[in-house]
């Protein structure tokens, strides 16, 4: 790794202010440790620095709305929160900004009258509380907990986004420096600025590409290894595209559809960040960092498998913005605490979503040539308690070698294998990377033996008996076959044939003081066929039998004491699991995970078995008609389709375009049509045989229809237009 410069590392920003003003975006830290400004152009997305701040037309030390000031005149102390004072306003007053009222007509000032005097109810607001120390609201400026000053560069927490006519500027408001970071609206090209161009109109955001993608909401949910760790709540798209005003309709168009499509990641699920501490590594390779590598920002200590925003944090990286690169894992966290006798357990479980191959459900399947699998997902479990600290990890993906599963409109397509010869080589691949990030490896196949599944399983086992390793161990457990619907109990079969393999593997475990106790020696590697419902249930299994070896190692627990034996810990314990499971379903599948209750409950419910059928009907409609459009998205969020003025988009567009998609609710109305007409006819037939004949036409036309459509489903689909992965 690059060594750090200097003795004292670069913090990052904690607090920034941003600035919309009419040509540029201005960011201004706010946390003292700087005294430039970036300011980023609304035209092209230019940055630089600049050192002063420009003369602002918005009043610093109140609140503007309108062209009328909301001012503080009273408070009074109330108390304290987390040891910060806490006060509530008293009185506000009203004050017009409004001297140019003077010259307007009669109507005007009337109108004028009206809302102002409806303005004036803000003066007689009950319960307005504020602290000039800790956050109590999630406003656009949210005041953030600062960084120890001891860590390495302080990312920035608190902003404010300036949206002027050609480029956006975000101004740090934490007081760490004085400079703005400028994009661009035209290329979203960024600079930082050491001076703020005159403003009317502040809010929080954060910065990607051409486009700006600002996180507008948090919500902190639990710490990871006692550091504060943050779920995004909210996400804005802001474009850089003045320059559009200019182009062709063609152009405008094709800008459009993109731009629809970035919008999908307003909507993307489990998205997680700290300032502190480094989400993408667990806590063994985090232990495991030499005193150079600890000094490095979080983005160069990260492990890129699982850093969401790498491609976008790209243009920040190459403007050597770091204050601004904050760390973006996708996946799940979960935590609670329960007690045990007179000492406290704090579990925690963190799923990190790999983006190598990234994707929907039937859209990623299986690997791509070099070795990177589909809903790849690292789980880690952390136990805290009795001043040790405890970590398993265990990782999911989906079944190693070139196969696919393409929509077509039947409930379980047929899966293909694609390029049979290369199986081998694709799965050794992926075991090689596996052995060099985890040691030795122990493959957990939950696939049905027999059927569809099992052809896609055996040509899994032949590739792994080519695997000439001692550190990989491949074990076939066909989950329904030995589990069916209710006897999961049957899982300790499985437990039994795996046993030697998990003490032998062990965990990592760590003393309050930093003395490492053990460490984790290989990972099971749990597979079905979509790597949600079987997979989550078993890996929940080992989770469990894991933590109860690492409550009776530190004494926690007796020698043959099970978390069963405590029915709150057992039932937080389940829960745990289950909300993991649904949050990586819902990533990949669209809904939250099937046979969600074996894992909430320990058995099946009625009211599960229904959600279950609910559960699975949304994902046959997502899966067929919404995710191809995901999968563009996606795919242009993480930079594998790359939009450029050298490129043909005008036919990556048309390209499976859904003109058949959309012909779908007219062939399934006149399929119900002809069948309504022929029901109509055959009841009429005995009258006049000629209704028989007609019914037997209206029959033939919505049989043909049917026909046409299951013979096209493929083309009926939602199939995404941009990417092809190479498989």
């Amino acid at each position: 790794m690059e060594k750090v410069d200097s003795g004292t590392p670069m913090q990052l920003y904690t607090r920034m202010r941003l600035w919309e003003l009419p040509d540029q975006y201005v960011v201004e830290p706010t946390d003292g440790t700087t005294d430039s400004y970036l300011v980023i152009s609304r035209v092209d997305g230019s940055m630089s620095l600049v050192g002063q701040l420009p003369e602002s037309k918005a009043p610093k030390v109140r609140m503007v709305y309108g062209a009328y000031v909301i001012v503080i005149t009273g408070r009074e102390s109330v108390g304290s929160y987390l040891g910060h004072p806490i006060y509530r306003v008293s009185s506000l007053e009203i004050l017009p900004c409004n001297n140019s009222l003077k010259a307007s007509s009669a109507e005007q000032k009337r109108m004028e009258t009206e809302f102002s005097v409806l303005l004036n109810a803000a003066e007689r607001t009950h319960g307005l509380y504020f602290s000039y120390n800790v956050n109590l609201t999630l406003r656009i400026e949210v005041e953030m907990e600062k960084v120890d000053s001891g860590t390495p560069m302080q990312l920035y927490t608190r902003m404010r986004l300036w949206e002027l006519p050609d480029q956006y500027v975000v101004e740090p408001t934490d007081g760490t420096t004085d400079s703005y970071l400028v994009i661009s609206r035209v290329d979203g090209s960024m600079s930082l600025v050491g001076q703020l161009p005159e403003s009317k109109a502040p809010k929080v955001r954060m910065v990607y590409g051409a486009y700006v993608i600002v996180i507008t909401g948090r919500e902190s949910v639990g710490s990871y290894l006692g550091h504060p760790i943050y779920r995004v709540s909210s996400l804005e798209i802001l474009p850089c595209n003045n320059s559009l005003k200019a182009s062709s309709a063609e152009q405008k168009r094709m800008e459009t559809e993109f731009s629809v499509l970035l919008n999908a990641a307003e909507r993307t699920h489990g998205l997680y960040f700290s300032y502190n501490v480094n989400l993408t590594l667990s806590a063994q390779k985090l232990h495991e960092l030499g005193d150079e590598s600890k000094l490095l920002p979080l983005w160069r200590q990260a492990d890129l498998r699982f850093l969401w925003n790498n491609y976008m944090l790209e243009v920040l990286i190459d403007n050597k913005l770091e204050p601004y690169l904050l760390p973006v894992i996708q996946g799940s966290f979960q935590n609670f605490q329960a007690e045990i006798g007179k000492e406290i357990v704090d579990v925690t479980l963190i799923a990190r979503r790999c983006t190598r191959r990234t994707g929907t459900r039937l859209w990623r399947r299986g690997a791509d040539p070099d070795g990177y699998v589909a809903n790849f997902v690292e789980s880690e479990q952390i136990m805290r308690s009795n001043g040790y600290t405890a970590s398993l990890v265990q990782v999911r993906g989906s079944i190693p070698i070139l196969w696919e599963q393409i929509v077509d409109l039947t409930y379980k397509p047929n899966f293909e294998v694609v390029k049979p010869e290369e199986a081998s080589r694709v799965a050794e691949r992926h075991f090689l990377d596996l052995r060099k990030r985890y040691k030795s490896v122990l493959v957990v196949d939950l696939v049905n033996k027999h059927g569809n599944e099992g052809r896609l399983s055996e040509k899994y086992a032949a590739a792994m008996q080519n695997l000439s390793s001692d550190d990989i161990r491949y074990i076939h457990f066909d989950f329904h076959q030995i589990c069916g619907h209710i006897h999961f109990d049957r899982l300790s079969i499985l437990y039994d044939q795996i046993a030697d393999n998990l003490k032998k593997h062990g965990y990592f475990m760590l003393k309050t003081n930093g003395e490492k106790v053990k460490e984790q020696l290989g990972v099971v590697r749990t597979n079905c066929i979509d790597c949600l419902d079987r997979t989550n249930v078993t890996q929940s299994m080992i989770g469990r039998k894991m933590l109860e070896s690492e409550l009776q190692e530190i004494g926690i627990f007796g020698t043959d004491e099970t978390i069963s034996a405590h029915p709150k810990f057992d039932e937080s314990f389940k829960i745990l699991w289950a909300n993991h499971g649904d949050d990586i379903s819902l990533q990949y599948a669209g809904t939250p995970a099937l046979k969600r209750d074996l894992v909430r409950y320990g058995k099946q419910t009625v009211p599960g078995i229904l959600m279950d059928g609910w559960n699975a009907m949304s994902r046959y409609y997502q899966n067929n008609f919404c995710d191809g459009r995901k999968q563009d998205a996606i795919d242009l969020l993480h930079g594998h389709y790359i939009v450029s003025v050298n490129r043909d988009m005008t036919s990556t567009l048309k390209t499976g375009s859904p003109e058949l998609l959309t012909s779908l609710p007219l062939a399934s109305a006149l399929v119900m049509a002809g069948l309504i007409f022929a029901t109509m006819s055959l009841r009429q037939a005995p009258s006049d045989m000629r209704h028989l004949f007609l019914s037997f036409v209206f029959a033939g036309l919505s049989l043909g229809i049917a026909a046409f459509v299951k013979a096209n489903g493929r083309k009926f689909c939602n199939r995404p237009r941009l990417h092809k992965p190479r498989c």
